[in-house]
C-alpha cells in the first residue's frame, strides 16, 4: 500500500497537479514546447502529413492518459487532489503561504485516495 501511495502522491499530484498549475502560472507550456521542437525535427527529416497530425493529437492523447491514471488510482478523491494540487501550483506566485497549505492538503487528499480500506469505510469505494 505504501508503494502504492508514494507513487501516486509523486505522479498524479505533484508532477501532474501541481507542476502543471505552476507551469499555467508561469506561462510556460513545457510538454507542448517539446512535443513542437520534436514534431518539427521529425517533419523536416520526413515530411508526412499523417506524422505531423500525430504531433497534434499526441498532447490531447497524453492528458487523457494522465486523466486516466488519476481517475484509475484514486477515484474521485484522487481526481480532488489534483485538482487541488493545480490550484496550489496556480496560486505559488501570488501567496507561497496558501499554495503550500494548499500542496499539503494535496498530498494528504492523495494519500486517503490510496487508502482503500478508509475510502470503503467513507463509502467512495
Amino acid at each position: 500500500m505504501a508503494k502504492k501511495s508514494h507513487a501516486y502522491i509523486w505522479q498524479s499530484v505533484i508532477c501532474f497537479g501541481f507542476l502543471s498549475g505552476l507551469w499555467t502560472a508561469i506561462g510556460i507550456d513545457p510538454e507542448g514546447v517539446v512535443l513542437t521542437l520534436i514534431g518539427k525535427t521529425i517533419g523536416t527529416l520526413y515530411p508526412d502529413p499523417d506524422i505531423q497530425y500525430l504531433f497534434v493529437i499526441l498532447p490531447v492523447i497524453l492528458l487523457l492518459l494522465s486523466i486516466y491514471q488519476a481517475w484509475k488510482k484514486g477515484r474521485v478523491p484522487g481526481i480532488a487532489a489534483v485538482i487541488v494540487a493545480y490550484v496550489a501550483g496556480l496560486s505559488v506566485l501570488l501567496s507561497w503561504e496558501t499554495a503550500l497549505v494548499l500542496l499539503c492538503a494535496a498530498v494528504i487528499l492523495g494519500w486517503l485516495a490510496t487508502n482503500r480500506r478508509l475510502m470503503r469505510k467513507l463509502g467512495f469505494r
